[in-house]
C-alpha cells in the first residue's frame, strides 16, 4: 500500500539545521516547505513570522501541514544574557505556539532542544530523564520551550542536540578553520567537554524518522554524534584536517570569560534514540572529516 505523502513545514529553514534539512529532504517522497524571515540564495523560502500564531495557522491550514520541524530559535548564548526577552520569545513562546497549532491540526511537532538545559556538573553521559538545571538564560529559555511542548499534549518528538556545526552559517568549525588559517597561535578552552553534532547527520535522521513513518515514537531523545571531546581537541582536529599550522594552546574557562556560563560536561547519552529508532550514529571525528571536505571543497 502506497504511503500518504506528508506535508512538512520547517521553521528556521535558513539556519544551519534548516539548510541541512533542505539537502537531506531532496530525495524524500514527502513535501517539505521551508519557512523563515530571511531568504536563502537559490532556494525557495516561504516568509513566516513564527511569533505570530495567526500567521502560522494560516500557512498550516493552506498547506495542509502534517508535521512541523521547529528549527527556529534564539541561538546567541551570550546575547541571551543581555536580551532575555528575545530568548524567551523565540525559545519559549514560539514552541508553545507551534505545539498549539499542531494539537489543533492533530499534526506532529519535531522540536529541537539543547544540552544547555543541564547544569554541566555531571560526570557521565546525561540521560533524557536527568533533572534539568540550566546555568544561563539561553538554557533556561530552551527548557521553557520543552515544557511548553510537553504541557500542550500535542504529538511531539523533542530532540536534544549539542555543539551543532555544518558548512552553513556561522559555527565553531568554520570559525576555527578561518582562525587557524590566518593566525599563528590560538588559545581554546580545554575544560568544557561534550560531543559535536554534524547538522547533516541530524537532518538525515529527522528525514528518516518522517520517511519511515516512525512518528509514533513520541517523547524526548538525545541526538549528537558519538564520542567525547573538548573544545580544545575539537579545534585541534579542525586545524589538522585543514592542513593549517597554527599553534593551539589549551586554557581554562576562567581564562576566557564570557557573559554566559557554559556547562563543563554536557555529553548526552544516545542509548534511547539508538534503541528506539535503530539509528546508526557516526563518530564525531568521522563526521567532522566530511564537513571539512565540504568546507574546503575537497
Amino acid at each position: 500500500m502506497e504511503k500518504k505523502r506528508l506535508n512538512v513545514l520547517v521553521t528556521g529553514g535558513n539556519g544551519q539545521l534548516g539548510c541541512a534539512l533542505r539537502a537531506a529532504a531532496k530525495g524524500s517522497g514527502d513535501r517539505y516547505i521551508f519557512t523563515d524571515i530571511t531568504s536563502f540564495p537559490g532556494e525557495e523560502t516561504v516568509y513566516l513570522d513564527v511569533t505570530n500564531q495567526g500567521a502560522v495557522e494560516i500557512v498550516c491550514d493552506s498547506e495542509k501541514i502534517d508535521i512541523i520541524i521547529n528549527c527556529a530559535g534564539y541561538t546567541d548564548v551570550d546575547g541571551a544574557e543581555g536580551n532575555p526577552g528575545a530568548a524567551a520569545l523565540l525559545n519559549g513562546e514560539v514552541p508553545r505556539i507551534l505545539a498549539s497549532v499542531c494539537r489543533a491540526r492533530r499534526a506532529t511537532l519535531i522540536h529541537i532542544s539543547t544540552d544547555y538545559i543541564f547544569s554541566g556538573q555531571a560526570c557521565e553521559p546525561i540521560r533524557e530523564d536527568a533533572v534539568p538545571a540550566p546555568s544561563n538564560v539561553y538554557g533556561a529559555s530552551k527548557l521553557s520551550g520543552e515544557k511548553a511542548v510537553k504541557d500542550s499534549a500535542c504529538s511531539a518528538i523533542i530532540l536534544r542536540t549539542a555543539w551543532l556545526y555544518s558548512r552553513y552559517g556561522r559555527n565553531f568549525v568554520k570559525t576555527m578553520n578561518g582562525l587557524t588559517r590566518d593566525r599563528d597561535s590560538l588559545r581554546v578552552v580545554c575544560d568544557q567537554v561534550g560531543t559535536p553534532t554534524f547538522a547533516d547527520d541530524l537532518a538525515s535522521f529527522i528525514v528518516e524518522i518522517i520517511g519511515s513513518r516512525k512518528l509514533g515514537h513520541t517523547g524526548t531523545y538525545n541526538y549528537t554524534n558519538l564520542g567525547v571531546t573538548s573544545w580544545y581537541d575539537f579545534a585541534t582536529a579542525v586545524r589538522d584536517l585543514s592542513g593549517n599550522s597554527c599553534e593551539i594552546s589549551p586554557c581554562r574557562s576562567a581564562d576566557y570569560p564570557s557573559k554566559a556560563r557554559r556547562p563543563h560536561y554536557s555529553v548526552l547519552d544516545k542509548t534511547l534514540v539508538r534503541k528506539t529508532f535503530g539509528v546508526a550514529i557516526p563518530h564525531w571525528y568521522d563526521s567532522l572529516k566530511k564537513c571539512m571536505a565540504q568546507i574546503n571543497g575537497n
